[in-house]
């Protein structure tokens, strides 16, 4: 065994006590100060990986892991393009689907309302593959929108005051018509059959998707398209794919991944978690240092008693593992209810900040400014388990110097001096 029947009675009687063991102020401050740590570092972790994966698919779903450009602004012969990629087996191992997108940015007007926005023409089976899961559709289903009708963001929607029928004018600078007084920019109507909600502001309040063929008209670039979005299997392959890519295709083409893309995004996310982590890991390591004080105490406390037990052969040894033993219990206990309060409050996040923002009565997840509709949350086991490990991993060398101290105790010193 690794304690003795003697060493858990003494290290929980002196746990016990009132005045220096675990019924003391420092010690329960020390069990809640790591308490708290676990807990809110569990609940910061799994919002922050919430953050991560949900806006990551988000976008990803709608722009593609990968994405081919051309230096001419503009791609012709797609469809022979995309057959050539194929053939590629590196290309072809990876990827799921290719996606040809004709995009532009446009002013939209309705109903006396503007607003700027992207106007992004898709093959309509290729919208509808992108928009299953987790978009709601309002209006006309998607497989009877034609050429010539729009498919706009429900917030957009809101903000010009449209309706199903309603026609938007598309205003764009880019496209126009070339005059001796400059270029007139070109103004169309097309009617509303739609509106989507995707769940991510960016999308919803600044997109308006279109067949094909009716934005390759209306951006003026006849059969071509902008640039071709390539879906992976995974994502963590996109590196792989722009070598493929950038080997394969003739100059003037530009290949870029999700992360070139994304990069200050994906790099600030990163930066936040680890810096939060360290932050937070500060609390649960301020509590091991209340351990130490609560330890240190104690073995001067109950410094005769040592004397005592040692005068009865209780060895160095034994009175070390009878002070770790008191102090790791309470970073166990402590470790162990803070897991318990951090998955709890970590699965229902979004209940926890609704009761908040009804209680405070202010908006705490602003959509515009954090592009989703709810607090996302996701927990990961591993990293549940290794805060709980490192918490009760501190706790464990905050021991190591009391129980030390005592375990060298001088038996004779002491007793003579009492």
């Amino acid at each position: 065994m690794l304690f003795s029947k003697l060493e858990k009675k003494v290290a929980f009687r002196y746990m016990a006590a009132k005045k220096r063991g675990f019924g003391s102020v420092i010690s329960w401050v020390s069990l809640l100060g790591i308490m708290l740590g676990v807990a809110t570092l569990i609940v910061v972790m799994s919002v922050m990986g919430g953050f991560h994966e949900t806006l990551l698919s988000r976008i990803i779903g709608m722009n593609g892991h990968v994405v081919v450009y051309h230096q001419g602004g503009t791609i012709s012969d797609y469809d022979f393009l995309m057959d050539k990629m194929r053939q590629n087996k590196i290309v072809a191992k990876y990827t799921t689907s290719m996606v040809p997108i004709a995009e532009g940015q446009i002013m939209a007007s309705a109903n006396g309302n503007n607003s700027g926005a992207m106007v992004r023409g898709i093959r309509i089976t290729d919208l509808i593959a992108k928009t299953k899961t987790g978009t709601r559709i309002y209006g006309k289903n998607l497989n009877d929108v034609k050429d010539g009708e729009l498919v706009i963001g429900a917030s957009l929607s809101r903000n010009l005051r449209t309706t199903k029928g309603d026609k938007v004018s598309l205003i764009s600078a880019n496209s126009g018509t070339a005059t001796p007084f400059g270029t007139m920019p070109r103004i169309m109507s097309y009617p509303v059959v739609s509106s989507f909600f995707m769940g991510m502001y960016e999308y919803d309040s600044g997109y308006i998707f279109m067949p094909l063929e009716t934005a390759q008209k209306y951006l003026n670039i006849n059969n071509s398209v902008t640039h071709i979005d390539l879906f992976l299997t995974d994502a963590e392959q996109s590196g792989t794919v722009v070598s493929a890519l950038n080997t394969l295709l003739p100059d003037g083409f530009i290949v870029r991944d999700w992360r070139d893309l994304n990069r200050g995004f994906v790099g600030a996310l990163q930066v936040e978690t680890s810096v939060m982590f360290l932050i937070l890991m500060l609390i649960v390591i301020v509590a091991a240092f209340n351990i130490i004080s609560s330890l240190v105490m104690l073995v001067k406390d109950k410094n005769k008693d040592i004397a005592v037990l040692r005068t009865f052969g209780v060895s160095r040894k034994s009175m070390m593992k009878i002070f770790i033993l008191s102090g790791t219990s309470i970073g166990l206990i402590g470790a162990s209810l803070g897991t318990i309060l951090g998955v709890l409050m970590a699965i229902y996040i979004e209940p926890i900040r609704k009761f908040f923002q009804f209680v405070t009565g202010r908006d705490l997840f602003p959509a515009e400014l954090y592009s989703l509709s709810e607090l996302p949350s996701k927990l990961v086991p591993s990293t549940v388990i290794s805060i709980a490990v490192i918490a009760i991993a501190l706790s464990f060398l905050a021991t190591l110097y009391p129980a030390w101290k005592a375990a060298n105790t001088d038996p004779v010193e002491t007793l003579r001096n009492e």
